[in-house]
Protein backbone atom coordinates (compact mmCIF):
# COMPACT_ATOMS: atom_id res chain seq x y z
CA UNK A 1 0.00 0.00 0.00
CA UNK A 2 1.43 3.34 -0.88
CA UNK A 3 1.01 6.33 0.81
CA UNK A 4 -0.25 9.75 -0.01
CA UNK A 5 1.78 11.83 -1.85
CA UNK A 6 1.28 15.19 0.90
CA UNK A 7 2.07 12.60 3.76
CA UNK A 8 5.55 12.18 1.92
CA UNK A 9 6.04 15.73 1.95
CA UNK A 10 8.21 17.43 4.95
CA UNK A 11 6.85 19.45 8.06
CA UNK A 12 6.64 22.82 8.12
CA UNK A 13 7.85 24.61 10.86
CA UNK A 14 5.91 27.31 11.84
CA UNK A 15 7.58 30.81 11.92
CA UNK A 16 10.33 29.33 9.64
CA UNK A 17 10.44 30.90 6.06
CA UNK A 18 11.06 27.99 3.61
CA UNK A 19 14.06 28.06 1.06
CA UNK A 20 13.60 27.36 -2.68
CA UNK A 21 16.36 25.60 -3.84
CA UNK A 22 16.55 28.01 -7.10
CA UNK A 23 16.26 30.91 -4.81
CA UNK A 24 19.89 32.46 -5.36
CA UNK A 25 20.05 31.20 -9.07
CA UNK A 26 18.58 34.28 -10.53
CA UNK A 27 20.56 36.57 -8.44
CA UNK A 28 23.88 34.41 -9.86
CA UNK A 29 22.51 34.88 -13.67
CA UNK A 30 22.10 38.76 -12.83
CA UNK A 31 25.59 39.21 -11.19
CA UNK A 32 27.62 40.01 -14.18
CA UNK A 33 25.23 42.75 -15.56
CA UNK A 34 25.49 44.07 -12.16
CA UNK A 35 28.94 44.46 -11.42
CA UNK A 36 29.47 45.39 -15.40
CA UNK A 37 26.78 48.08 -14.86
CA UNK A 38 28.23 49.34 -11.34
CA UNK A 39 31.68 49.05 -12.76
CA UNK A 40 31.14 51.08 -15.87
CA UNK A 41 28.21 53.24 -14.80
CA UNK A 42 27.48 53.87 -11.59
CA UNK A 43 31.09 54.11 -10.65
CA UNK A 44 31.84 56.77 -13.56
CA UNK A 45 28.72 58.85 -12.10
CA UNK A 46 30.14 58.95 -8.56
CA UNK A 47 33.84 60.12 -10.10
CA UNK A 48 31.87 62.86 -12.30
CA UNK A 49 30.31 64.06 -9.27
CA UNK A 50 33.56 63.63 -6.95
CA UNK A 51 35.71 66.13 -10.25
CA UNK A 52 32.37 68.71 -10.36
CA UNK A 53 33.88 69.46 -6.81
CA UNK A 54 37.84 70.00 -8.11
CA UNK A 55 40.16 72.35 -10.17
CA UNK A 56 41.68 69.53 -12.42
CA UNK A 57 42.96 69.45 -15.82
CA UNK A 58 43.02 65.71 -15.95
CA UNK A 59 47.26 65.36 -15.21
CA UNK A 60 48.47 67.55 -12.38
CA UNK A 61 47.49 67.89 -8.91
CA UNK A 62 43.62 68.76 -8.32
CA UNK A 63 42.74 71.49 -6.36
CA UNK A 64 39.06 71.81 -4.15
CA UNK A 65 36.64 74.57 -5.22
CA UNK A 66 32.99 73.60 -3.96
CA UNK A 67 30.47 74.84 -6.15
CA UNK A 68 32.44 77.16 -8.17
CA UNK A 69 32.19 74.89 -11.17
CA UNK A 70 28.47 75.13 -10.79
CA UNK A 71 28.12 78.64 -10.37
CA UNK A 72 30.11 79.53 -13.50
CA UNK A 73 27.48 77.18 -15.58
CA UNK A 74 24.72 80.10 -14.21
CA UNK A 75 26.62 82.87 -14.37
CA UNK A 76 28.59 82.52 -17.20
CA UNK A 77 26.57 83.55 -20.10
CA UNK A 78 28.10 81.10 -22.60
CA UNK A 79 27.76 78.38 -20.75
CA UNK A 80 24.32 78.66 -19.43
CA UNK A 81 23.31 79.65 -23.50
CA UNK A 82 24.21 75.88 -24.19
CA UNK A 83 21.46 74.77 -21.39
CA UNK A 84 18.68 77.41 -23.06
CA UNK A 85 19.89 75.92 -26.66
CA UNK A 86 19.17 72.32 -25.63
CA UNK A 87 16.11 73.12 -24.29
CA UNK A 88 15.17 74.96 -27.79
CA UNK A 89 16.28 71.38 -29.71
CA UNK A 90 13.15 70.01 -27.72
CA UNK A 91 10.81 71.72 -29.61
CA UNK A 92 12.12 70.56 -32.64
CA UNK A 93 13.50 67.25 -31.55
CA UNK A 94 9.89 66.58 -29.61
CA UNK A 95 7.39 68.45 -30.24
CA UNK A 96 7.54 68.31 -33.70
CA UNK A 97 8.21 64.19 -34.52
CA UNK A 98 5.47 63.50 -31.98
CA UNK A 99 2.60 65.68 -34.03
CA UNK A 100 3.81 64.40 -37.08
CA UNK A 101 4.26 60.95 -36.05
CA UNK A 102 0.77 61.51 -34.63
CA UNK A 103 -0.56 62.42 -37.75
CA UNK A 104 1.10 60.31 -40.02
CA UNK A 105 0.65 57.48 -38.20
CA UNK A 106 -3.27 57.92 -38.46
CA UNK A 107 -3.13 58.71 -41.90
CA UNK A 108 -1.27 55.11 -42.38
CA UNK A 109 -3.54 53.40 -40.37
CA UNK A 110 -6.43 54.67 -42.51
CA UNK A 111 -4.59 52.95 -45.65
CA UNK A 112 -3.06 49.69 -43.12
CA UNK A 113 -4.01 47.16 -45.82
CA UNK A 114 -2.62 48.98 -49.10
CA UNK A 115 1.22 48.53 -50.65
CA UNK A 116 1.57 52.27 -50.01
CA UNK A 117 1.36 51.86 -45.84
CA UNK A 118 4.15 49.36 -46.18
CA UNK A 119 6.22 52.16 -48.27
CA UNK A 120 5.82 54.64 -46.22
CA UNK A 121 6.73 52.78 -42.84
CA UNK A 122 10.09 51.78 -44.93
CA UNK A 123 10.50 55.30 -46.28
CA UNK A 124 9.82 57.08 -42.54
CA UNK A 125 12.17 54.57 -41.00
CA UNK A 126 15.11 54.69 -42.65
CA UNK A 127 16.60 57.55 -40.92
CA UNK A 128 17.09 55.39 -37.54
CA UNK A 129 19.10 52.87 -39.51
CA UNK A 130 21.29 55.44 -40.94
CA UNK A 131 24.15 56.63 -38.99
CA UNK A 132 24.08 60.01 -37.17
CA UNK A 133 27.22 61.07 -38.52
CA UNK A 134 25.81 60.23 -41.93
CA UNK A 135 22.65 62.23 -41.66
CA UNK A 136 24.97 64.86 -40.16
CA UNK A 137 27.36 65.06 -43.37
CA UNK A 138 24.32 64.68 -45.82
CA UNK A 139 22.30 67.70 -44.10
CA UNK A 140 25.04 69.61 -44.27
CA UNK A 141 25.67 68.99 -47.90
CA UNK A 142 21.99 69.74 -48.39
CA UNK A 143 21.59 73.22 -46.40
CA UNK A 144 25.13 74.84 -47.57
CA UNK A 145 25.01 77.78 -50.20
CA UNK A 146 25.19 75.82 -52.84
CA UNK A 147 23.04 72.85 -51.74
CA UNK A 148 19.91 71.36 -52.98
CA UNK A 149 17.84 73.38 -50.51
CA UNK A 150 18.88 76.97 -51.82
CA UNK A 151 18.75 75.24 -55.29
CA UNK A 152 15.24 74.27 -54.79
CA UNK A 153 14.17 77.78 -53.41
CA UNK A 154 15.84 79.38 -56.69
CA UNK A 155 13.79 77.15 -58.33
CA UNK A 156 10.49 78.28 -57.59
CA UNK A 157 11.30 81.50 -57.58
CA UNK A 158 12.67 82.71 -53.86
CA UNK A 159 16.06 82.74 -54.29
CA UNK A 160 16.31 86.18 -51.61
CA UNK A 161 15.58 83.52 -48.88
CA UNK A 162 18.28 81.08 -49.84
CA UNK A 163 21.73 81.46 -47.06
CA UNK A 164 23.62 79.24 -45.80
CA UNK A 165 21.85 77.62 -43.12
CA UNK A 166 23.98 76.18 -41.38
CA UNK A 167 26.24 78.99 -41.16
CA UNK A 168 23.76 82.09 -40.19
CA UNK A 169 23.23 82.83 -36.71
CA UNK A 170 19.79 83.13 -36.98
CA UNK A 171 18.91 79.78 -38.55
CA UNK A 172 21.55 77.71 -37.40
CA UNK A 173 19.96 76.10 -34.43
CA UNK A 174 16.87 75.49 -36.28
CA UNK A 175 18.36 73.99 -39.06
CA UNK A 176 19.62 71.76 -36.66
CA UNK A 177 16.51 71.02 -35.10
CA UNK A 178 15.26 70.18 -38.43
CA UNK A 179 17.57 67.90 -39.02
CA UNK A 180 16.83 66.04 -35.30
CA UNK A 181 13.15 66.27 -36.09
CA UNK A 182 13.73 64.30 -39.80
CA UNK A 183 15.46 61.47 -38.16
CA UNK A 184 12.95 61.17 -34.76
CA UNK A 185 9.68 61.14 -36.98
CA UNK A 186 10.20 57.75 -37.84
CA UNK A 187 10.25 56.22 -34.68
CA UNK A 188 7.57 58.28 -33.37
CA UNK A 189 5.21 56.79 -36.01
CA UNK A 190 5.97 53.69 -35.82
CA UNK A 191 5.48 53.42 -32.16
CA UNK A 192 2.64 55.49 -32.25
CA UNK A 193 1.68 52.85 -34.92
CA UNK A 194 2.11 50.10 -32.56
CA UNK A 195 -0.11 51.35 -30.28
CA UNK A 196 -2.68 52.14 -32.41
CA UNK A 197 -2.94 48.24 -33.41
CA UNK A 198 -3.85 47.63 -30.27
CA UNK A 199 -7.16 49.63 -30.02
CA UNK A 200 -9.92 47.71 -30.06
CA UNK A 201 -12.17 48.12 -33.59
CA UNK A 202 -14.96 47.82 -31.84
CA UNK A 203 -14.60 51.33 -30.33
CA UNK A 204 -14.51 53.01 -34.00
CA UNK A 205 -17.28 51.29 -35.13
CA UNK A 206 -19.48 52.60 -32.07
CA UNK A 207 -18.15 56.02 -32.54
CA UNK A 208 -19.57 56.09 -36.15
CA UNK A 209 -22.77 54.46 -35.29
CA UNK A 210 -22.86 57.71 -33.35
CA UNK A 211 -22.12 59.93 -36.04
CA UNK A 212 -18.67 60.79 -35.24
CA UNK A 213 -16.19 61.18 -37.86
CA UNK A 214 -12.41 60.93 -38.50
CA UNK A 215 -11.64 64.04 -36.24
CA UNK A 216 -13.60 63.39 -33.28
CA UNK A 217 -12.51 59.72 -33.67
CA UNK A 218 -9.02 60.43 -33.46
CA UNK A 219 -9.52 62.73 -30.29
CA UNK A 220 -12.00 60.89 -28.63
CA UNK A 221 -10.40 57.00 -29.29
CA UNK A 222 -6.90 56.73 -30.75
CA UNK A 223 -5.34 59.84 -29.11
CA UNK A 224 -6.74 58.82 -24.94
CA UNK A 225 -5.72 55.06 -26.00
CA UNK A 226 -1.98 56.50 -27.04
CA UNK A 227 -1.36 57.68 -23.23
CA UNK A 228 1.39 55.60 -22.70
CA UNK A 229 3.07 55.71 -26.39
CA UNK A 230 2.88 59.25 -26.48
CA UNK A 231 4.82 59.52 -23.53
CA UNK A 232 7.64 57.08 -24.59
CA UNK A 233 8.14 58.81 -28.05
CA UNK A 234 7.81 62.51 -25.90
CA UNK A 235 10.73 60.42 -22.93
CA UNK A 236 12.76 59.31 -25.85
CA UNK A 237 13.14 62.63 -28.07
CA UNK A 238 13.57 64.85 -24.89
CA UNK A 239 16.28 62.70 -23.65
CA UNK A 240 17.86 63.37 -27.81
CA UNK A 241 17.62 66.76 -27.41
CA UNK A 242 18.79 67.45 -24.21
CA UNK A 243 21.52 65.29 -24.50
CA UNK A 244 22.17 66.01 -28.40
CA UNK A 245 26.07 65.57 -29.48
CA UNK A 246 26.29 63.52 -33.17
CA UNK A 247 23.99 65.62 -35.39
CA UNK A 248 25.61 69.25 -33.81
CA UNK A 249 29.15 68.59 -33.49
CA UNK A 250 28.87 66.87 -37.28
CA UNK A 251 27.22 69.51 -38.95
CA UNK A 252 28.02 73.00 -36.69
CA UNK A 253 30.32 71.63 -34.27
CA UNK A 254 28.72 74.57 -31.96
CA UNK A 255 28.92 77.15 -34.50
CA UNK A 256 28.91 79.42 -35.93
CA UNK A 257 30.02 81.67 -33.17
CA UNK A 258 28.40 79.35 -30.30
CA UNK A 259 24.67 79.48 -31.37
CA UNK A 260 24.45 76.09 -31.49
CA UNK A 261 26.64 74.49 -28.83
CA UNK A 262 24.28 72.64 -26.71
CA UNK A 263 25.52 70.97 -23.20
CA UNK A 264 27.10 67.53 -24.51
CA UNK A 265 29.01 69.38 -26.98
CA UNK A 266 30.37 71.84 -24.60
CA UNK A 267 31.39 69.15 -21.89
CA UNK A 268 33.47 67.21 -25.11
CA UNK A 269 35.14 70.53 -25.39
CA UNK A 270 35.94 71.71 -21.69
CA UNK A 271 37.35 68.10 -20.79
CA UNK A 272 39.04 67.42 -24.24
CA UNK A 273 40.35 70.79 -25.25
CA UNK A 274 40.31 73.08 -22.86
CA UNK A 275 41.39 70.68 -20.23
CA UNK A 276 38.92 71.88 -17.49
CA UNK A 277 37.50 68.29 -15.87
CA UNK A 278 35.56 69.70 -12.83
CA UNK A 279 33.55 72.38 -15.15
CA UNK A 280 33.24 69.53 -17.87
CA UNK A 281 31.92 67.03 -14.88
CA UNK A 282 29.61 69.99 -13.51
CA UNK A 283 27.80 70.75 -16.41
CA UNK A 284 27.81 66.75 -16.62
CA UNK A 285 25.90 66.65 -13.53
CA UNK A 286 23.53 69.04 -14.39
CA UNK A 287 22.92 67.56 -17.21
CA UNK A 288 21.85 64.52 -15.73
CA UNK A 289 19.32 66.74 -13.17
CA UNK A 290 17.81 68.26 -16.12
CA UNK A 291 16.98 65.02 -17.94
CA UNK A 292 15.23 63.36 -15.02
CA UNK A 293 13.34 66.55 -14.28
CA UNK A 294 12.08 66.34 -17.70
CA UNK A 295 11.59 62.35 -17.88
CA UNK A 296 10.15 61.68 -14.65
CA UNK A 297 6.91 63.85 -14.23
CA UNK A 298 6.30 63.05 -18.22
CA UNK A 299 6.46 59.35 -17.01
CA UNK A 300 3.94 59.93 -14.43
CA UNK A 301 1.83 62.00 -15.87
CA UNK A 302 1.50 59.38 -19.18
CA UNK A 303 1.23 56.42 -16.99
CA UNK A 304 -2.23 55.10 -16.52
CA UNK A 305 -4.36 55.74 -13.98
CA UNK A 306 -2.25 58.93 -12.70
CA UNK A 307 -3.07 62.64 -13.32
Amino acid sequence: MTRPRSALRTPTVPGRRTRRPGAWLGWLFAAPAAVMYAVFVLRPLLLTVQYSFYDWNGIGASTWVGVDNYTRLFTEPEQFATILHAFELILFFSLIPVLLGLFVAATIRGIAQSRLAMVARTVLFLPQIIPLVAAGIMWSWLLSTPGLVNELLSAVGLGGLTRAWLGDFSTALPAVGVIGAWVLVGLCTLLLLAGMSKIDPALYESARLDGAGPVREFFAITLPSLRQEVGVCVTVTVIAALASFDIVYISTQGGPGNSTMVPGLEIFYLAFSEREIGQASALAVVLVILVLACVLPIQRFTRDGTR
